[in-house]
């Protein structure tokens, strides 16, 4: 066999044998030759290198019959560090987590204009001081993934952030010049595609991941892979015309999906129509509990909307889990079921449709799970979040 055949096994059964160490949490090398299907021989090296390597631990499990206690493998989950970034307009959040993606530290900063040089020097100090934190084990800060709220090339250049009006732009290779550590720039909606996928869905391989915050975006995983288009930009979704000759929208078109569809649209409407400033998810929470008519009114015509587009999403996709990030219908008593409702036709076929599990931190986690994924070399990593697993160890 020609060694370069050789290592490429190799690193297949690498990337395989952390898989299932991450999936199991714990798992012994018997065993682990059983699920992977490879020789003891081969389960031994390869553990052995991980060892050596602090990728992974042993454990002696707690075992209650006669004779030696087995010995158990886990992921180091101490090893080293992920830092996932939302930049988003007015505000960057940070979530930094360990190795299983449990969060260990988390923080948000306040920008105040959107000049590329500004957020860059918060970027760039902020970055130091997680690297800093994570000095102390192995690997320390293994890598960045930041969530973009506009277009990304498939080289990582961002095209264009609408709110922020930034025009390729090298964030990428400004940062990584900067603190010299690997950064991935990812599009936000792909981002909580992945974050779903991770932490949630585990025996779903294709899935479709819609955001309804300050736009519309859609995330599209197909057999574990982000599918982005030939140049990055595919999940525009919202701009696909709902309502022809309609309202006109920020692209130029006029009756744009997300003109009709997204929270901020919801959010402008109803306080114009209610004459209200700044009205916030819990007072639309809080009027349809009262059964206020206008509010209701106005769920009723955003579900119609929204009814539409999901339609030709589910039309053109087929998705096995159709999932939707929206804190305005997660507030909504029975919103599922009264979409489900209007997607009445004969031929459109899905398996599940969902509210996002993950919510605000969908970005951000979504984002560590890809520094984990390209630092672990494996296909996807299989972890589990819940707020009650958040740690404080690096405070």
């Amino acid at each position: 066999m020609p060694n370069g055949d050789a290592a490429y096994i190799k690193k297949l059964n690498r990337s395989l044998i952390i898989s299932k160490i991450v999936e199991a949490g714990m798992i012994s090398r018997a065993e682990l030759s059983k699920v992977t299907a490879l020789t003891k021989a081969t389960i031994s090296a390869q553990v052995a290198s991980l060892l050596e390597e602090d990728i992974i631990i042993e454990t002696q499990q707690d075992y209650s019959n006669v004779g030696r206690k087995p010995i158990m493998l886990s992921l180091n989950e101490t090893a080293g560090y992920a830092l996932g970034i939302d930049l988003d307009y007015g505000q960057i959040s940070f979530t930094l987590s360990n190795l299983l993606g449990r969060p260990v530290s988390s923080d948000k900063v306040k920008i105040h204009d959107t000049n590329y040089s500004n957020i860059l020097s918060v970027l760039v100090k902020k970055i130091n001081e997680y690297k800093d934190k994570c000095l102390m084990s192995r690997y320390g800060l293994i890598g960045i993934a930041i969530s973009i709220h506009g277009l990304v090339t498939t080289d990582e250049i961002i095209h264009y952030i609408p709110r922020l009006q930034w025009h390729e732009i090298a964030l990428k290779e400004d940062l990584e010049a900067a603190v010299k550590v690997n950064v991935y720039l990812e599009n936000n909606a792909n981002l909580l595609a992945f974050a779903e996928r991770a932490y949630t869905h585990h025996k779903s391989d294709n899935l479709v991941c819609i955001t309804l915050r300050s736009g519309i975006g859609l995330g599209i995983l197909i057999n574990n892979k982000l599918s982005k288009g030939h140049d990055g930009y595919a999940g525009e979704i919202g701009h696909m015309i709902v309502q022809p000759n309609g309202e006109l929208c920020a692209c130029g078109n006029k009756g744009c999906w997300e003109k009709y569809a997204s929270e901020s649209s919801f959010l402008k409407n109803l306080s114009q129509r209610k004459q209200v400033r700044n009205m916030s998810f819990k007072h639309i929470e809080e009027e349809l509990n009262r059964k206020d008519i206008e509010t209701h009114q106005e769920m009723e015509n955003f579900i119609h909307y929204l009814s539409i587009g999901l339609n030709n999403v589910i039309n053109i996709y087929n998705p096995e889990i159709l999932i939707i990030d929206s804190e305005l219908l997660s507030r909504y008593p029975d919103s599922i079921q009264k979409i489900k409702s209007s997607l009445s036709s004969s031929i459109s076929h899905y398996r599940e449709l969902l509210i996002s599990s993950t919510g605000k931190k969908a970005y951000e986690l979504g984002a560590c799970a890809l520094v984990i994924k390209h630092f672990l070399e494996i296909t996807m990593p299989n972890l589990v979040y819940s707020e009650s697993t958040e740690s404080s160890l690096l405070k």
